[in-house]
């Protein structure tokens, strides 16, 4: 199947800010782009590229003072499967684990191990080590938060989500991935885009967060939010946690206008319909 996908953010600024912006599909889906990906700005400024500790694009600009919109689209390729699993997949003992793979066992600025590392012990350390256990860390993060967009807070922490029981899909998250990490499990954080392909379409559209764990030498997609296998998972960025992969860095503040993100099915467009 072929997806296109993009968005539109404004921004209004009250003087000429730095901006780093997290917004290009992961280098590892290179070979799969059928459209390549344009991207623009309102007003014109000049853009480059770098890529950060984690491998993912980011794109430096200067936003004028007043409003900058900020524009990308594209189309890839996808096998149109659902989300790859292996229910017999073993956890690595961290004496086997590959070193790239350590920094996700540690705490970060929004997933405390330190202070969740008793409550996953007793929660799940009686439970066979593997695939099945990293589903029931999945399934009680489902079930024990409730998602409400209207008690999104940006500053919330994988420990108050435990606490709160609400947050949004980057809750659900952290909270999974912490989970894992006190399990001595590797866990990272994704952000990215999620369409309605296969299930009922709900409006309008964002972007997703979701995690991938380290199971048996290979990473392998986990969706607390959804707790179900998906279609189309495009990612932008990878990370410890939310402060790494931030869709936008603004080193000054910013009101944000407007935002529109698209991910959907299209005809292949090589056949030029």
């Amino acid at each position: 199947m072929f997806i296109r996908y993009g968005y539109e953010i404004t921004l209004n600024c009250a003087q000429p800010t730095a901006l780093v912006c997290l917004l290009s599909v992961t280098a590892d889906r290179d070979a799969d782009i059928r459209v390549p990906e344009v991207t623009f700005t309102n007003p014109s400024v000049p853009t480059r590229v770098y890529r950060d500790l984690f491998g993912n694009l980011c794109r430096r600009m200067v936003a004028p003072a007043g409003d900058i919109t900020i524009w990308g689209d594209a189309v890839l390729e996808d096998s149109g499967l659902v989300d790859r699993a292996n229910f017999a997949a073993r956890e690595v003992p961290v004496t086997d684990l590959p070193d790239e793979c350590l920094v996700y066992l540690m705490g970060s600025r929004y997933c405390e191990t330190d202070k969740l590392s008793q409550i996953a012990w007793d929660l799940f350390g009686h439970l066979t080590p593997g695939w099945s256990r990293v589903q029931a860390v999945i399934e009680f993060t489902h079930k024990h938060i409730r998602f409400d967009y209207m008690q999104a807070r940006a500053t919330r922490t994988a420990f108050e989500a435990y606490h709160e029981g609400i947050g949004v899909c980057r809750d659900y998250a952290h909270l999974a991935l912490t989970l894992c990490r006190c399990l001595n499990i590797p866990a990272r954080y994704i952000n990215g885009h999620l369409g309605d392909i296969g299930v009922p379409v709900v409006d309008p559209m964002d972007f997703s967060a979701w995690i991938e764990v380290f199971l048996e030498g290979e990473w392998y997609t986990f969706d607390p939010r959804n707790n179900k296998p998906r279609i189309g998972r495009i990612i932008v960025a990878r990370g410890r946690d939310a402060a790494d992969i931030p869709l936008i860095n603004s080193f000054g503040p910013h009101l944000l206008k407007s935002f529109r993100v698209w991910t959907y099915e299209v005809p292949d467009p090589r056949l030029g319909q």
